[in-house]
C-alpha cells in the first residue's frame, strides 16, 4: 500500500512543501529518489513521478523548489520564478539540499541511498545536487539544461550520473550537450548520456505540444527514458 504525505521543511527563512511516497506495509529503510519539478513548480506530473517510484520500492520525494503553493501557469509567471535560481547557483544548489537534508531525516529512508531525478529546470537542479559534492548515489536528468554553474570551478561529483537528452530539444543543442559531456569527464564523474533522435524539450510530459517553443512530447522516448532510469538505479541501489 502506498502511502503519501506532505512534508514541510525550510530554506532559511522559505517555507517549502514535498511530496512524500512510500509503500506503508515496508519494514525496512528504503532508497529514497527525489524528484524535481520543471519551471511549473511542484505539480502533479512531479508527485506523480513520487509515486511510481514508490510502487518499485523506493521512497519518492516531489520536492519545492519555488515555496509552499507557488507554481507558474503562463510561460511568464513559470520564468519569472525559475530565473532567480538560475541566475544564482549557489542559491539553487542550497535549496536543493535544503530537500537532500530533509529527506535524509525521514523514518522510512535509509540515508546512505539517495538519488534524485528532474526534468527540465528540474535536470538542472539535480545535476547541480550531484555538483555542489553531496551525497547523493545517482542523479537522471530527464530533458535537463545542463550548462555547467560557473560557482563551481572544480566540481567535486560523488553521484553516477545519467542524462536523458532529446537530439533536437532547441534549449540545450548537441553543442551544449558536448560541453556537458566534456565537464562530466574533467570533474571524473562516472557519467552516461542517451540521446533520442527526432525527440525535442519536454518529450517525458504528455502536456506538451509547443512545437514553436520545442516542446513536444514523445511517447517512445518517454518510456525508453524512463527504462533507462530503473535498469540505471536497479545497479545503483539492487532493487
Amino acid at each position: 500500500m502506498i502511502k503519501t504525505e506532505k512534508i514541510e521543511y525550510q530554506d532559511g527563512d522559505v517555507l517549502l512543501e514535498g511530496f512524500f511516497a512510500y509503500n506503508g506495509q515496508t519494514t525496512g529503510k528504503l532508497p529514497a529518489i527525489l524528484v524535481c519539478h520543471d519551471w511549473s513548480g511542484k505539480n502533479a506530473f512531479a508527485c506523480d513521478k513520487a509515486e511510481q517510484l514508490a510502487k518499485l520500492g523506493y521512497a519518492g520525494f516531489a520536492l519545492d523548489m519555488y515555496g509552499k503553493g507557488k507554481t507558474g501557469n503562463t510561460k511568464e509567471e513559470k520564468a519569472a520564478l525559475m530565473q532567480p535560481l538560475i541566475d544564482d547557483r549557489t542559491k539553487l544548489q542550497q535549496r536543493i539540499l535544503a530537500a537532500f537534508d530533509t529527506v535524509k531525516n525521514l523514518a522510512p529512508v535509509d540515508s546512505k541511498r539517495i538519488g534524485a531525478i528532474g526534468f527540465c529546470f528540474g535536470g538542472l537542479c539535480v545535476l547541480d545536487l550531484a555538483r555542489s559534492g553531496a551525497d547523493v548515489r545517482a542523479v537522471v536528468s530527464f530533458h535537463g539544461l545542463l550548462h555547467a554553474p560557473d560557482t563551481l570551478a572544480q566540481p567535486s561529483i560523488k553521484a553516477k550520473i545519467l542524462a536523458l537528452h532529446g537530439y533536437d530539444d532547441p534549449m540545450v543543442t548537441p553543442e551544449k550537450v558536448t560541453a556537458f559531456c566534456n565537464e562530466m569527464t574533467h570533474a571524473g564523474a562516472d557519467w552516461q548520456l542517451d540521446m533520442y533522435g527526432h525527440t525535442m524539450h519536454a518529450f517525458t510530459n504528455p502536456q506538451a505540444n509547443d512545437p514553436g517553443f520545442g516542446t513536444v512530447y514523445n511517447e517512445k522516448a518517454d518510456m525508453r527514458s524512463w527504462a533507462a532510469m530503473r535498469e540505471f538505479f536497479k545497479e545503483v541501489f539492487e532493487i
